[in-house]
């Protein structure tokens, strides 16, 4: 049999009402047989001492006759169902609640009879009666001396017989009960087994590549939150689906292109097509391209190592001015190409921070490159650091083509690049500003950008201020 949550509670309920109907009439049986025998206990010490307080005295003092004595025994024994012994002090039994004195010497039954509130249900008058009794003793003194003893004997059998009753009583209701168990077990079964079967249909729907599959579950918050959670990873799925795919679209592209060129160029050089003396300018281009899938697998590379947080940062304090001073400087030929003035702020003249200084020089030289490329010829670029409570604000901003709306988002993406830029940027890999903000995320710190299209860019990242520059 397929086991499933309905198989396995059908089992435990039948596992948990047999177990209950058997611990009931057995474990639960000796304990209330032994209230019982406490509860009879109880009432055969109080007729005890009402018979030696009322009766057995007025007796001895001869106020009331063995007839009148016995009579009061048998009146007991009929309304209670306790036959009563008098026993003298040598254990000679001289009254029955039942009529003619058992003829027995009680110390030749049990000698641990005799005393005091001593308390039997072994089957010690096997002689006497025909079945099991409980049995009780309590001794009668008379004017401070030992008189005799009062044995009161009632059935185990009617024990048994009454306790067998209530637990009647007990298992019928128990019975009664078992319909509305199963029915919460129906209810458990519902709240617990349907949306289960959802999850299931919606999982497989997922894994299909079906991540539009709508997953609706009602009930307890707890499934309710799972379905929201997995819904939430369907979508997430569909987006990592959608970026590899266009991962894979952009990759090739950029790793087509200039393979193409390569082996372009050199098949044309080895037939012949390309003259001896034009080799060199061919060769130059089969170099440069070779520069760039260099630079898209290394920038691949170390993108990979910061999302599985391999790379480890070198952290120590620098003047983050001289560092945007350096990087500028590599910029002086690009710029001259453009007539592109870089202007450099700083709002004091040491601003120490606490960073890899290799990795935000390579922040900045990704910035000021990006600025250059996207600046118009004869335009400004503005690199400015400034303090800002315990955090040093970084800024790169330019005067260019600026970024469209529906793009600024999508700037971190790895291989973006808008369609105004690709024609323009044929160095680029459209990796930089994944790298960059990587690179600042690392440190725990942020990076935004400011564009309008049209009118400039501006990327601005912050810096954890170092303590050496407090003064």
């Amino acid at each position: 049999m397929k086991k499933t949550l309905w198989s396995r509670l059908v089992l435990c309920l039948i596992i948990a009402s047999g177990f209950m109907l058997l611990l009931l009439n057995t474990y639960g049986l000796d304990l209330m047989e032994s209230r019982l025998k406490k509860e009879k206990t109880d009432q055969m010490m109080r007729e005890a001492n009402l018979l030696s307080s009322k009766y057995i005295d007025n007796f001895s003092e001869n106020k009331i006759s063995l007839e009148y004595l016995i009579l009061q025994l048998k009146s007991i024994e009929t309304f209670l169902g306790i036959r009563v012994w008098l026993v003298d002090e040598k254990g000679v039994i001289y009254a029955d609640s039942y009529g003619n004195a058992v003829q027995v010497n009680v110390n030749k039954l049990d000698p641990n009879l005799l005393n005091d509130n001593y308390i039997s249900d072994q089957n010690i008058f096997s002689g006497v009666f025909t079945e099991p009794m409980f049995s009780f003793t309590r001794k009668i003194m008379y004017d401070y001396k030992l008189s005799g003893y009062i044995i009161l004997n009632t059935s185990m059998n009617s024990i048994h017989t009454q306790a067998i009753s209530y637990f009647d009583i007990i298992n019928n209701c128990y019975l009664m009960l078992l319909p509305l168990l199963f029915l919460l077990f129906l209810y458990i079964y519902y709240l617990t087994a349907i949306p289960l079967k959802n999850l299931i249909k919606a999982a497989r729907q997922y894994s299909s590549g079906n991540y539009n599959y709508a997953l609706v579950l009602k009930g307890l918050s707890e499934y309710r939150d799972l379905g929201a959670a997995i819904s939430y990873m369907s979508g997430e799925l569909a987006n990592l689906d959608d970026y590899q795919k266009k991962f894979v679209a952009n990759i090739s592209h950029d790793f087509r292109s200039p393979l193409t060129s390569i082996r372009g160029y050199a098949e044309a050089m080895k037939d012949g097509t390309i003259p001896y003396e034009m080799q060199d300018k061919y060769l130059n281009i089969i170099l440069f391209e070779a520069e760039r899938l260099t630079k898209l697998t290394s920038n691949l590379l170390e993108l990979n190592r910061f999302e599985n947080k391999g790379a480890l940062l070198d952290i120590t304090s620098f003047d983050i001015n001289q560092v945007i001073k350096k990087t500028a400087e590599t910029f002086d030929g690009s710029c001259r190409i453009k007539k592109i003035t870089l202007n450099l702020v700083f709002s004091s003249k040491e601003l120490i921070v606490d960073a890899d200084m290799s990795k935000i020089q390579r922040v900045l030289y990704n910035l000021i490159d990006n600025a250059i490329k996207f600046s118009h010829t004869n335009s400004k670029i503005r690199v400015s650091a400034e303090e800002k409570g315990d955090k040093i604000l970084v800024s790169v901003k330019d005067y260019g083509i600026g970024i469209p709306k529906d793009s600024i988002k999508k700037v971190w993406d790895r291989f973006y690049k808008t369609d105004t830029s690709r024609g323009k940027d044929k160095k680029g890999t459209g990796l930089g500003l994944s790298i960059t903000k990587e690179i600042i995320q690392a440190h725990n710190e942020n990076i935004n950008v400011i564009s309008t299209e049209g009118v400039g860019t501006e990327f601005i990242f912050t810096l954890k201020k170092s303590a050496k520059d407090d003064n």
